[in-house]
Parts: C-alpha cells; structure tokens; sequence
C-alpha cells in the first residue's frame, strides 16, 4: 500500500515507534531521606475513609513546600513500606532482596559487629562487597552515569563497600561507612575540627571554615554532577542521599525562626529545621533539572529509609509518627510506613518514556508496596536487566506508578529485626492484606508477656487493639506465613543457648 494511503492511526503508531527507538534512556534520580517517617511533612499521606489524604496536627507542624510540589506534579503512596533502621533499606533498595535474605538486618556499625548479645551470629555486618549485583551497577552496564551523594551506609570501615565506588556508582561524595554525621556545620568541618571526628563527612573539604550546612554543601555537590552528566550528553542516575535528618539534631540556622513559636521541645524544633533544609534541596534539584531542559526525561522516586525519629516522644508510642503508632526501629507502622513520591519533574505526553511509563498529577496509591520494589521498577524504567540468577525480592510498580490497583503485586511484607539492643528488640513482623502479626522472641513488657501481636490493619491502623487471643484462626495463618517466609529466604535467626531461635506457630 503506497504510503500516502496509510490510516492516520497507522502514521502516528509507526511514528511513535521510530521516537522510541531513538529516545535518549530518562534520567532517573532516587531521593533518599535519612530517618524521615510518613508524618514528618505537610504533604498529607493519610487518608480517610473516602480515600482522599487527610491532615494531621503533624501535617500542620512541618514545612515541606517542594515535596507539596513534588506529590501535585505525581503520586504519592499511603502505604509504602521500608525496614525499620537505615542500612537494610539501603541495601534493599541497591539489591532488590529483603533484608532477610541479604541478611544486613540491623545498622552497620562501621566499627564493631553489633548483633547484639542473642543476635545471629551469621548475620551480614559486611554489607555490600565488590562483586554483589547492585542497581548502580547494572544501570552503570546499561550506559548510565551512576552518580553517589550524601549518606552512603552499606558497609564498616575498612572494607571496599564502605565507598560507593566499589559497588557500581562512577562517583561519590560524602558517602562513607557511618550513617550519622559528626556535624552539619561546615565550620566544624563536619566534624572534622569538632563534633564526631570518626564520622566527618568526607569530600567536602572546599566548604569547611564556612557557613554553609551539610544539607546545603551536598546539594550543591549533586547539582554540579547532574549538570556535569547532562553535558556529557549520558543519562544519569542520580542516587542523593541526605544525612537530613539523622540526628545529631543541630537547628539548620537558615529555618529556625520558623519554628520558634511552635510550643514543639528544642530538639523537635531543630528536626524540623532538617526536614525544611531537606526540603529545600529537593526543590533546588527540581528546578535545577528543568534550567538544564531534562525536566521531561527525569523520574524522581522520593522516601525515606525507616520511620520518623523526631524526638517528640516514646518510640512505641502514638507520637513521633500520630495518628500512627511507634517510629524508627519500633515494630509498628511508624516504624516502617515511609513518605514516598513518584513523579515526571515535567509532564510531557509526546515523550516517549512518559507514555510508557504514565504517572498521574496528584494521585494517590492505597496499595502497598516497599522499598526493594524500586529495584526492578528503575531496572525496567532504564532498560537494564538484573542476572538471572539474582534473586529480586521485589515486584515492578509500573501499574501501581499508572494510579491502577495491580493485582499481580504481592500483598505481604517481611520486617526482620533479630538484633538487640535498640529501640524494639528481636523481633519480626509479617504483614498479608491488612493483617499484621508481630512476633517476639523473648516476650517481655513491649509484648505483655506474650510472643505474638496481631492486628487488623483497615479496622485499626494505629494499632491499639492487639487481636492475638481473639482471632486464633488469623494467628496461625499468619504465623505460618511469617515463617514460610523467613525460610525461603533463609534467615538469620537470634539465638538462645548457642541454637537458632526460630517463631513458633500456634
């Protein structure tokens, strides 16, 4: 058929073929917030009964005005889920696995093993190695420039992965074995001159004796290396990790007027100086992406590696994270539930990845999903492919990404935490649906004596009314589905008397 007698549709279709086939791969940045809980941000992530987000005193406290821009331009999620300390996130979200399976299940103390007195002896203090698939490395291999900032945590002090170089990124700055700073004060050289001189940040040396905050002097370094890669005519994975707002809690100067008048302690008061700051440089990463014109070829993910730690009260109680209950490292959704955003930084319908990957202005996604779900959601994005013999715990979020409930998603979330001390101690969660069943391995005054926490989920999603001894039935499903998990992703037990202590079904 001569072409002039080609149908419209057919024109357009073969037309948007040719694009794709000589479309410049998106540029993809993951926005990582250090301690950063579902409430610690005026964007509401809640929502009520007819499914619309729903303010909360805490809402009203933080000022949080790019991530209003960023969740206006995308969607955001109301029930993602990360683990409940930093360094198994983050190994999760490079891996794609649960931190059962990759074993890093507590927080790499970068310079003892701290699996505590009863923890696995078999757990992974040594985190990431050279060698162990990563997503920087895998998009690295797929012609991507791979581009580390800010906290790196995966692995101790000596050892190769504690530079993110060593497991797939082509540059890093500030990334090291520590997961707090020693100062955000660049005239402490960031600990450096004062404060925690084993965890000064390091690669930043051209703003020590300034006035500049850590928050800041890492931006500034991630715009440079964004622009440098735009340049280079490269896509980009920009991996920025702020240490915003791990504690030490220190006012960033810059915001603390804000705050002033809030009747908050002066420790809550400063957090919320580092949750602003934090703000501002995802705002200044925005618009710095759109001067460079490739505001329509970026995605953006956006969350937090574990719940709120603002010191606003009892980490197992309804405080840092309320309405939720707990927060960072506790056994309760604040302890987990995490903000996370998705989002084009510019809407553009003729753009290629765009119309592959559609993300709704505004929208919100009741359906959960967690952290190692960003694994193979960016490797499709980007083209690249992981091993086949690379487990991936996590399932793409394409459809869910689309505002549409995707029934292939799995339902379940493992959290294992077989360490002590911390906040919460030795213990695993195992949420299906929206039951949720909480297991101690030495019941004790957190658990009322007893192994076992249940909780319905839809009906109580601040968890008050443990419905352990009334649903018998729930229980043991549950139960069994916790310890199908851990198995077949080969735990690392605490244990007792030299012997793995595995839960018990009822």
């Amino acid at each position: 058929m001569p072409p002039r007698f080609l149908s419209a549709t057919v024109l357009a279709t073969l037309a948007l073929a040719g694009s794709a086939a000589i479309a410049a791969p998106p540029n993809i940045v993951v926005f990582l917030v250090d301690d950063m809980g579902i409430m610690d941000t005026s964007v509401p992530f809640l929502t009520g009964a007819d499914g619309k987000p729903e303010r909360h005193p805490l809402n009203a406290f933080y000022r949080t005005p790019h991530m209003e821009r960023l969740a206006a331009r995308g969607i955001r999620f109301n029930q993602f889920s990360s683990m409940s300390v930093c360094s198994p996130t983050r190994v999760s979200l490079m891996t794609g696995q649960n931190a059962a399976r990759h074993r890093v299940t507590n927080w790499i103390n970068p310079d003892s093993n701290n699996r505590g007195p009863k923890g696995p002896p078999d757990w992974n203090w040594l985190g990431l190695k050279p060698g162990d698939v990563t997503m920087p490395m895998l998009l690295r291999d797929a012609g991507y420039k791979t581009i580390h900032v800010g906290k790196g945590h995966f692995a101790p002090r000596g050892k190769p992965g504690e530079d993110p170089r060593a497991i797939g990124f082509d540059e890093n700055v500030g990334g090291a074995s520590f997961g707090a700073p020693g100062s955000y004060f660049g005239a402490e050289g960031f600990g450096l001159t004062k404060g925690n001189k084993s965890h000064a940040v390091p690669g930043l040396d051209k703003y020590h004796g300034t006035e500049t905050f850590l928050t800041e002097a890492l931006t500034r370094e991630a715009l440079a290396r964004v622009s440098s890669a735009v340049g280079s005519k490269k896509p980009f994975f920009l991996y920025f990790a702020q240490y915003a707002v791990h504690s030490p809690f220190q006012s960033d100067p810059r915001f603390a007027a804000n705050y002033a008048n809030s009747g908050k302690n002066p420790r809550a008061r400063a957090f919320a100086t580092l949750v602003e700051g934090m703000d501002k440089s995802l705002g200044d990463l925005m618009d710095h992406l759109e001067k460079l014109g490739v505001a329509e070829n970026t995605i953006i993910f956006f969350l937090g590696d574990n719940g709120s730690d603002a010191p606003l009260g009892d980490y197992q109680a309804v405080a840092s994270s309320a309405p939720l209950r707990g927060g960072k490292g506790s056994q309760y959704e604040g302890g987990t539930r995490v903000p996370f955003i998705a989002s084009w930084l510019k809407a553009d319908p003729a753009n290629p990845a765009q119309r592959r990957w559609p993300v709704p202005a505004g929208a919100v996604q009741r359906q959960p999903a967690v952290a190692h779900d960003l694994f193979p959601t960016v490797l499709s994005i980007a083209g690249a492919k992981s091993p086949p013999t690379h487990v991936v715990d996590g399932s793409p979020l394409g459809q869910m990404l689309a505002g549409r409930k995707d029934g292939s998603h799995p339902a379940t979330f493992l959290m294992h935490y077989p360490h002590a001390p911390h906040r919460c101690d030795y213990f695993t969660t195992w949420r299906d649906g929206d039951w949720k069943v909480i297991y101690h391995y030495f019941p004790g005054k957190a658990s009322g004596g007893s192994h076992y926490q249940l909780f319905n989920l839809n009906t109580d999603p601040c968890e008050k009314d443990d419905l352990a001894r009334n649903q018998p039935g729930e229980l043991r499903r549950l139960m069994k589905g916790m310890v199908a998990a851990l198995e077949g992703q080969h735990a690392a037990y605490p244990v007792d008397a030299g012997k793995p202590l595995k839960p018990l079904v009822p």
